[in-house]
């Protein structure tokens, strides 16, 4: 009888035991996944912003996901050492995500907010899934410097794995709030940064520190708010409301994605074209009066379907990715509404990187070309057009996915072959009926060769008659069916069969082997 009362005992002890570490287990968990204080998280819902949790259980699909270093720095105060890894399913997809939490120490970066985020990032390549940033936090610890920014296992290292993964899975960043000093590169180095108005900043000095060593009085939000950078730094390729339409954003994007660079491009249910003009009621005959690009393009692919990158910077280049019968398509397009449609350095810069985005996960680019070339003036050479020029050239030449250039309209000069003109050797070039391929338009054709001509005219309208003389003759020598004549280009198409032309040339030039140049490092142009 002892013994089994010794048995029993033993046995409530033990299940007693239990209880108490899965009840311990239970309140560290929640008081983890909590964060911060409650008066920083009422902080944070005061000011309109989400709490990092409460993002997470939106981007994931049915808020379930698995996650890495929960417990880390607890005992400090500093559960997860203000950084949340987790991985779970986006839209049915594997994805790894990266968030700062605002609401533990101002969401900034310890030693161990650095073992996590590159311990996740080396984890997501492993597994070949993209990598989703949800960034805010007020930088670096300047008080863990010594064990987190020298030597080789430091702060450093998150940079240098965004530059070893670029390419190999998508990584997108969006920005609740600040990203200083040295964070400000996670999202300069990621394929997409969406930016949140009037929360989201990014800068290297803070306009404090700007004022200390060069005297500039400055405010945040002019020196690196999310309107700025997305409408004159090029940094920010999406400016949203809220954070809920940043969310929205990132699973858009990644719709258009594979999840790593072996994989081929997702398809959609195929969907028709909004409704509205026909193609060719949007286009005009005479190339002097504008049209607007973007009617264009939501009149030729899937309704709904158009995402645009960078669209508030550079409007005179569009870029975008869209759908065409379900298939995902990359879109660089001459944007006539704005300055022409003619190639800044800016312009460039964008289109050049988002040919890069498009060939490194397999997308489809269509070039869109109402182009009268690359400006000109003393002001953009000063700027560098030619570097930057060569820039979108070098993309151009050295993509290798599946590439349909469309001449709209007028296809002049330098800006043709930037645009995957036919010695940049796509796929196919198709030409409306409108197209206009030349070496220089009218005008400047005239005045270049007849120059003195014209000027030995005394005469006004004697020679204002000779120049239009000319350049009526000039003119009628641009023309869509001579290049055709001449096999440089592969089809002459009606306007309105250009979505039937486009969608079966999709589905065969998809069928081959994207190749790369063999060689070790492209020199790229700055």
């Amino acid at each position: 009888m002892m013994t089994n009362a010794v048995t029993t005992t033993e046995s409530e002890d033990g299940e007693a035991r239990a209880t108490t570490v899965h009840d311990t287990l239970a309140a560290h968990t929640a008081a983890a996944k909590l964060g911060g204080s409650q008066k920083n998280r009422d902080k944070i819902k005061a000011s309109g912003k989400m709490l990092v949790r409460e993002r997470l259980a939106y981007l994931f699909d049915d808020d379930e996901f698995i996650e890495d270093g929960l417990f880390a720095r607890f005992s400090e105060g500093l559960p997860g050492d203000a950084v949340v890894c987790a991985y779970g399913r986006i839209d049915g997809r594997e994805v790894c995500v990266i968030a700062n939490d605002y609401s533990v120490k101002a969401g900034t970066w310890g030693y161990r907010t650095f073992e996590k985020i590159t311990f996740a990032q080396e984890t997501a390549s492993a597994a070949g899934i993209p990598i989703v940033y949800l960034f805010d936090s007020a930088g670096a610890r300047i008080d863990e410097q010594l064990d987190s920014f020298a030597g080789r296992h430091a702060w450093g290292n998150i940079f240098y794995n965004q530059v070893q993964i670029s390419g190999r899975v998508p990584q997108v960043c969006a920005l609740f709030g600040p990203s200083p000093a040295g964070s400000a590169y996670v999202p300069a180095l990621c394929d997409l940064t969406i930016m949140v108005r009037g929360h989201a900043t990014a800068y290297l000095g803070s306009p404090r520190l700007a004022e200390m060593v060069t005297g500039e009085k400055v405010t945040l939000e002019e020196m690196g708010g999310a309107e700025m950078h997305c409408t004159v730094s090029g940094l920010g390729d999406v400016l949203v409301e809220d954070d809920i339409e940043a969310l929205n954003a990132i699973r858009v994007w990644l719709g258009f994605l594979p999840a790593n660079w072996e994989a081929p491009a997702p398809m959609a249910p195929a969907a028709e074209p909004r409704e509205g003009r026909k193609l060719s009621d949007i286009v005009p005959l005479r190339e002097a009066e504008v049209f607007d690009m973007e009617e264009f393009v939501e009149s030729l692919v899937d309704e709904g379907s158009y995402f645009p990158y960078k669209e508030l910077f550079a409007p005179e280049m569009l870029t975008g990715f869209a759908r065409i019968n379900g298939q995902p398509v990359g879109l660089v397009a001459n944007q006539p509404k704005h300055m022409g449609g003619t190639i800044f350095p800016d312009s460039s810069d964008k289109a050049a990187r988002f040919i890069w985005i498009c060939n490194a996960y397999n997308i489809p680019i269509l070039f869109l070309v109402d182009i009268a070339g690359y400006m000109i003036g003393s002001a953009v050479e000063r700027q560098g057009i030619i570097r930057h020029g060569a820039k979108m050239i070098f993309a151009v030449s050295e993509c290798r996915v599946p590439r349909i250039t469309v001449l709209v309209r007028k296809a002049y000069g330098g800006g043709y072959l930037a645009m995957s003109g036919a010695p940049m050797h796509p796929d196919a070039i198709i030409a409306l009926p409108t197209a206009r391929p030349a070496l220089m338009g009218p005008d400047a054709a005239v005045n270049g060769v007849y120059y003195n001509q014209i000027h030995a005219i005394e005469d006004p309208q004697e020679r204002a008659e000779f120049v239009a003389e000319k350049t009526a003759e000039y003119a009628e020598g641009i023309d869509v069916f001579k290049i055709a004549d001449a096999n440089a280009v592969e089809a002459v198409v009606p306007t309105d069969e250009l979505r039937g032309e486009l969608t079966k040339r999709l589905r065969l030039y998809k069928k081959r082997d994207a190749v790369p140049v063999s060689r070790r490092q492209a020199v790229t142009p700055v």
